[in-house]
């Protein structure tokens, strides 16, 4: 695996300073998953170095960059859609670049329908060409192209110190690896984002101590898959070591991560978390379905008990502890049996969370040839009652914790006037009447009720 570092591209600076006669402004909107976020805020790093500013409406803008998700369909249709609107921004102001990147530009059935159905986009880029964007726009705004339009190719380097603008000061995404080796067959991802590629902990390491010494209070480290963390780097280490790394650096922080594999999570890293007080109390470890049947199907390598055991051990490791989840609903021939099985496991975990999704077919995948007899009626009922079932938990969860005082790090707003919006380790939300100065930082909150599964509270 080769390391690349970012280098400035004098040339794009000077050419964007001289094609346009005050400072150009660029609106990025990226749709998605966090790291898909984090790219973004990458993006407006990059374009920043080469002299752009960043505005918030299209209207504003002198570059619109769409930075997309390929995960469902109906996360293309939406960028679609944006994309459309945009045809007669174009025609009022012919000087308008507009740009495509992320997962869906990583197909190529994507690029050949920008091509033909929407000629007023100047650029498309995959996912692993952030860094170089500069030259692209170099290309186009010197009048060498028309159109960029980038054909789909795997990059096996990693991209190091590239200018980032984070859109928070006191919560930082940061990304440990890239890619995916799993191939499960619902999920486009491994297709688009490529292999598993850790990035060298030193690095991490740099950076970690970056975002503290910056005064950050939450960083949430990305993979699509954490716990395969240091496949193919030289040196012996695995997710667990970089987490007992990491929090030897000194200062008020604390520790979050997503995504984890349940075939990769390990009784190490619950007694890691265990061990840290600077992780936080909380693990996120999508499960998708509770019939081993369906996870065969799935290639997603572990059963229904071996997932269950490892969450008893964390509960008895970590008191407190709360858990969230990804489910699939109506996935290829899941019949009534397979998702009673799945109401059967979220009772069992009692989890605090659940992201849940009804089948979405993705080209390219092995999922997407299965036959699929399931009415969208019979998935809509199951998704129904397995909300029921969750909402019911999660109100009890949270309902449980009133009567103690946390400490939580104040996010923003909450949604009645006067009050402010925190988060607790273990991911549980509190709004409590505050001032707004106190946004960014820690309080401790005596937790007074709930209203649905969020808590409220009174400042101490």
């Amino acid at each position: 695996m080769e390391i690349i570092h970012f280098e400035h591209n004098k040339q794009a600076a000077e050419l964007v300073a001289k094609w346009y006669d005050s400072p150009p402004l660029a609106y990025v909107h990226s749709f998605g998953c966090q790291q898909n976020v984090n790219d973004g805020e990458k993006i407006k790093g990059v374009l920043a170095d080469i002299g752009y500013g960043m505005c918030d409406s299209v209207e504003e803008a002198d570059l619109i960059l769409f930075n997309t998700c390929a995960v469902r369909e109906h996360a293309e249709q939406r960028v679609f859609g944006n994309v459309g609107a945009l045809k007669r921004l174009k025609k009022d102001k012919p000087g308008l670049i507009i740009g495509l990147c992320g997962c869906m530009a990583q197909q190529q059935s994507i690029v050949d329908k920008i091509r033909e159905s929407y000629p007023f986009v100047d650029i498309v880029f995959g996912v692993n060409g952030i860094d170089t964007l500069p030259q692209l726009l170099c290309e186009k705004i010197a009048g060498n192209k028309k159109r960029i339009l980038l054909t789909p190719t795997e990059r096996a380097e990693v991209v190091e110190e590239t200018p980032i603008r984070r859109d928070s000061n006191f919560r930082a995404w940061l990304p440990i690896m890239y890619g995916c080796d799993n191939f499960c067959t619902y999920c486009i991802v491994p297709y688009v984002r490529g292999r598993e590629r850790s990035r060298r902990s030193a690095d991490i390491l740099a950076e970690f101590k970056e975002l503290v010494d910056a005064g950050y209070k939450e960083i949430t480290l990305l993979g699509q898959n954490v716990n395969s963390y240091g496949k193919g780097l030289d040196e012996q280490i695995d997710f667990s070591d970089l987490l007992n790394l990491l929090c030897t650096v000194p200062g008020d922080y604390h520790i979050r991560f997503m995504t984890s594999h349940p075939k990769d999570a390990s009784r190490k890293l619950i007694d890691t978390i265990a061990a840290q007080d600077k992780i936080c109390n909380h693990l996120h470890l999508p499960v998708q379905s509770g019939s081993d049947r369906i996870l065969a199907q799935m290639n997603r390598h572990y059963t229904v008990a071996q997932y269950l055991e490892l969450m008893d051990y964390a509960k008895e490791k970590i008191p407190g502890i709360t858990f969230s989840s990804d489910i699939i609903v109506g996935f290829p021939g899941e019949t009534e049996e397979d998702f009673e099985g799945t109401l059967e496991l979220i009772r069992k975990v009692g989890y605090m969370q659940l992201f849940t999704f009804i089948y979405s077919k993705r080209s390219g995948t092995k999922a997407a040839t299965m036959p699929d007899p399931i009415t969208r009626k019979e998935k809509t009922d199951r998704m129904a009652r397995l909300l029921s079932v969750q909402d019911e938990i999660a109100r009890k969860l949270v309902a449980d914790m009133t009567g103690q005082t946390q400490r939580v790090l104040v996010e923003g707003p909450g949604r009645d006037e006067g009050t402010l919006s925190g988060r607790l380790t273990n991911n549980l939300v509190v709004e409590f009447a505050a001032e707004p100065t106190l946004v960014g930082s820690y309080a401790m909150v005596h937790l007074t009720g709930s209203r649905g599964t969020v808590l409220k509270g009174e400042l101490v």
